[in-house]
C-alpha cells in the first residue's frame, strides 16, 4: 500500500474549486506534526492559508513555480526558526514531504513550491515576501509552500519501469551489486 501511494503521488498544479474539509486539513497537519525531526527539536511551524487574496499574493512570490497557488484551496507555508536548529532546512523538507504524501493519501492533489533561496524580485527574496504576507516573526525562515486542493488534472502513476536503478550503488560508488 505504501509503495502504491509513492507511485501514485505526482505534483498537481491544477485544482478544482472544491473546498477541503476540516477533517482533511486536520489530517494534513497531523502528518506534518508527526514528521521526524533531528534530535526531536521540531523547529518547523505551519501557516495554513485558505484566504483567496492571500493565496493570490503568495502565487506571485517568485517569477516562476508558484502560480498554481492561486487556484489551490490551501497553501501551507512550512516555516521555521533557524536559531532553534542547525538542520531546520532538512526538518522542514521532511515535513513538506509528509504533507505531500498525506494529501495523496486523502485523495487530494499537492505541489511543492520552493521558497528558500528564491527571489521575489531583484531587491527582495521570496522568503522575505512570504514572511511579510504571512506576518511571520522576525528571523523566521520559509522553506516551501505546499499547494493543496482537489485535483483538476490526472497524471499517470509511476511504474517500476520509471525507476532509475542505475542511481543505486552498494558499499562504494559504481558498485552495482550488494556484497
Amino acid at each position: 500500500m505504501f509503495f502504491d501511494l509513492l507511485k501514485k503521488r505526482r505534483s498537481i498544479r491544477r485544482f478544482t474549486d472544491q473546498p477541503i474539509e476540516k477533517e482533511k486539513i486536520d489530517g494534513l497537519m497531523k502528518a506534518a506534526l508527526l514528521s521526524p525531526s533531528s534530535r526531536g527539536i521540531r523547529p518547523w511551524e505551519f501557516v495554513v492559508v485558505d484566504d483567496r487574496e492571500t493565496l493570490t499574493a503568495l502565487s506571485q512570490c517568485k517569477p516562476h513555480g508558484a502560480s498554481f497557488l492561486k487556484s489551490a484551496a490551501l497553501g501551507i507555508a512550512v516555516v521555521a526558526d533557524p536559531s532553534g536548529s542547525d538542520v531546520w532546512v532538512e526538518d522542514a523538507s521532511i515535513a513538506s514531504v509528509y504533507l505531500l504524501l498525506a494529501a495523496e493519501a486523502q485523495g487530494l492533489g499537492a505541489c511543492w513550491s520552493q521558497i528558500r533561496k528564491r527571489n521575489y524580485n531583484e531587491e527582495t527574496s521570496s522568503a522575505d515576501r512570504v514572511a511579510e504576507l504571512l506576518g511571520l516573526p522576525t528571523g523566521y525562515a520559509v522553506e516551501a509552500i505546499i499547494a493543496v486542493g482537489y485535483p483538476a488534472e490526472e497524471k499517470r502513476s509511476y511504474t517500476d519501469n520509471d525507476l532509475k536503478w542505475e542511481k543505486v550503488h552498494y558499499n562504494r560508488y559504481g558498485q552495482k551489486e550488494p556484497s
